[in-house]
């Protein structure tokens, strides 16, 4: 949430933490491949009650990018709920490996 107060003055766009909730309890992603964080995932998010995004463009902001679990799966699930698009930005991504 730090990130995104910080850039929502300087973009001029207003930040939204209401949008999507978390309604599962997932097992920390930090040692889990990339498949498994997907799978961890899978039903972790819902939308927040009330919202309408149709037609809406919206940002994840996360801090560190990994395999993208995170941020898949929210973007995934706003789209569902109508968002037109939905970019993903973050502060830094870890290497691929072998990078």
């Amino acid at each position: 949430r730090m990130l995104a107060d910080w850039l929502s003055p300087v973009l001029q766009i207003p930040v939204r933490n209401d949008l999507a909730q978390r309604i599962q309890d997932t097992p920390s992603q930090q040692q889990l491949d990339a498949a498994t964080r997907r799978r961890n995932l899978r039903q972790a998010f819902a939308l927040a009650e009330g919202q309408v995004l149709y037609g809406q463009h919206l940002a994840v902001i996360d801090d560190v990018f990994t395999t993208g679990a995170t941020a898949e799966a929210l973007a995934r699930l706003l789209k569902r709920a109508g968002a037109a698009r939905v970019d993903i930005y973050c502060l830094a991504r870890t290497p691929k490996p072998g990078e």
